[in-house]
């Protein structure tokens, strides 16, 4: 009697705890889902303040060398002008690299619209996880929560922020907690985050912020049109690879030659002002109309590298943002450029190579194909899910973000922890 009374009493301690825990995340995750619904919204409205700013007054591209002068100025005065961006997001959750700065979310937030107002090639995500994660490890700091449950508002934080803004609450949930370490999902977030992102994409929904989702035609699911998605995927991995690399050595290699911040950046304005002269404006901003130009089949095919080109020297030189809807904007043109030659009608490849572009670039292929749910519909997952398997293979050990880690070989069952480069 008395070990069955035991038994009762440490299965209800448990349940106990399991509720307590449940309903202490629901709470945590709503209060954060809220914060970033509102910080989201705000955010999302100020850029499309900026673009439409920059198209009504084009002449405003000549004022990004001086643009670039503030965004410089407020990171010195505000003592980071090692600014290591995302990445100290993505590393504070493996406990490597310390505190967020909470300086950081504002900072990201006036310097990304900066650099759109004025015509800097770059996207928001960036913005959007960095804002995120700094909100977020405030209420941390201020509920003095330990580090593993900071952790986790962290990633809440990235959650809310990403659906606020690119309303997609399901693709914000796993890719949360599939970017930090490649291999292994952070599957004690998925209350936490799920919930903050649903709370924050309801918040901006109710503010007005239309979703982001595009209808495109499926073709006939046959084996040689899974081939052709295969093929593109190939195209995807191989120019992602080089639109990581690029981005990183490019950094590098101006930070090394020109070491003065100031005269970097300015620099590097100049030769966007320049290139925007050349090749016209469809490349500043985030280029959210091309887009979805490429989605009814309209792209120039030289368009992807050119998007490219520009980003990277925007990003190299010191402005801010985020890469992934630059990578959006490439894998969308490259992809109607090639399904035209190869043989796929231009508005699916659109879509296709929008998603294995950023599969390729952020290795996230669960959150890929999830993203391509969100914004095409189901109708075409198995060609969504052969470009993001074949573009994830191929794409190397390449990505973004140089905090992120690939836990396990692509090519086989082995344990690398490495970086990506």
């Amino acid at each position: 009697m008395n070990s069955l009374f035991s038994h009762i009493k440490i299965r209800s301690e448990r349940l106990f705890i399991t509720l307590r825990t449940f309903f202490k995340w629901l709470l945590l995750s709503g209060i954060t889902g809220v914060l970033c619904g509102l910080a989201g919204t705000a955010f999302h409205l100020c850029m499309e303040f900026a673009t439409e700013t920059r198209t009504q007054y084009s002449w405003l591209i000549f004022g990004l060398p001086i643009a670039g002068l503030a965004i410089v100025f407020l990171y010195h005065i505000c003592g980071l002008q090692n600014d290591p961006g995302t990445n100290i997001i993505i590393t504070s959750i493996r406990h490597e690299d310390g505190k967020i700065p909470v300086r950081m979310a504002p900072l990201i937030f006036i310097s990304t619209f900066i650099t759109h107002i004025f015509g800097g090639s770059a996207g928001r995500e960036g913005a959007a996880l960095q804002i995120g994660g700094g909100l977020s490890a405030q209420i941390a700091r201020t509920l003095k929560m330990s580090e593993r449950d900071s952790n986790l508002m962290i990633m809440c934080g990235m959650s809310g922020l990403f659906a606020a803004l690119f309303s997609t609450p399901v693709t914000a949930t796993f890719f949360a907690m599939e970017v930090i370490s490649v291999g292994v999902f952070y599957y004690t977030a998925i209350v936490p985050c799920f919930f903050s992102a649903v709370t924050a994409f309801g918040i901006s929904m109710l503010l007005g912020v239309k979703p982001l989702a595009f209808s495109v035609a499926v073709p006939e699911l046959n084996a040689v049109n899974v081939l052709l998605a295969m093929l593109l995927g190939v195209c995807a991995a191989v120019v992602s690879m080089l639109f990581c690399r690029l981005l990183h050595k490019s950094s590098k290699l101006l930070q090394d030659k020109i070491k003065n911040d100031y005269i970097r950046i300015v620099a590097g304005g100049a030769v966007i002002v320049l290139l925007t002269m050349i090749f016209g404006t469809d490349y500043n901003g985030a280029g959210m109309d091309i887009i979805s130009n490429a989605m009814n089949g309209e792209a120039r095919p030289e368009a992807f590298a050119l998007k490219l080109i520009f980003t990277v020297i925007t990003i190299s030189c010191g402005f801010k943002g985020g890469e992934i809807v630059p990578s959006f904007f490439i894998g969308a043109t490259l992809g109607c450029a090639v399904g035209g030659l190869i043989g796929l009608p231009p508005q699916f490849s659109a879509a296709l190579g929008l998603v294995a572009l950023f599969c390729g670039v952020v290795n996230c292929p669960v959150s890929s194909l999830l993203l391509s749910v969100e914004l095409f519909g189901a109708e075409g997952i198995i060609f969504f899910a052969a470009a993001c398997a074949v573009s994830y293979i191929l794409s190397g050990y390449y990505g973004l973000y140089t905090g992120q880690k690939i836990m396990y070989s692509k090519m086989h069952s082995k344990y690398i922890n490495r970086h990506t480069k």
